[in-house]
């Protein structure tokens, strides 16, 4: 086990009173990518003792016809406006940043009043964006792969309550 239940639910209490407190008098957005932030955002959303809406987006790569790079797609986009709302992005974890900067910058089209991230887990020694609005962190992590708490392998132990390591072969 790499994290337990009790370290994180706490943590996750303590982002909550975070974004409470920041966002005191005004009712922010939620957004999360699917699938695995949901269990995050469940938390989080009970955290936070301030009006606020969840919204959900489905994100998707494919390879690019050009050179073969990877490109990114909407697959299911927001529900509501967020044209003046103040945004905050729910993510499981923060690696590389190319599909959350995708994300950042096609919700700042919509014109918010401001947008902020907020990550159960970061890697920022593996960054390769460096302006994303990373403002809430849960915990810095190494590179290793992880299952429960919402991180899935091939859709399986998302259910587990705590953060376990994947030893592979």
């Amino acid at each position: 086990m790499y994290l337990a239940e009790q370290a994180i639910l706490g943590r996750v209490r303590e982002l909550g009173a975070e974004i409470a407190r920041d966002y005191a008098g005004r009712e922010p957005v939620l957004v999360t990518v699917l699938k695995g932030a949901f269990v995050f955002l469940a938390d989080l959303s009970r955290a936070i003792d301030i009006p606020h809406a969840l919204d959900f987006v489905i994100l998707q790569g494919y390879d690019g016809a050009l050179g073969g790079r990877t490109r990114i797609r909407v697959i299911k986009d927001l529900d509501m406006p967020i044209t003046d709302r103040d945004i905050v992005i729910v993510e499981n974890v923060v690696d590389t940043g190319l599909t959350l900067n995708y994300l950042v910058k096609t919700l700042k089209l919509r014109r918010p009043s401001s947008l902020a991230i907020c990550s159960l887990l970061d890697r920022p020694y593996r960054r390769l964006v460096e302006d994303l609005p990373m403002r809430y962190v849960g915990f810095t992590v190494p590179d290793e792969f992880f299952v429960g708490y919402g991180f899935g392998l091939e859709d399986r132990y998302r259910g587990l309550r705590d953060l376990r390591v994947v030893v592979r072969p």
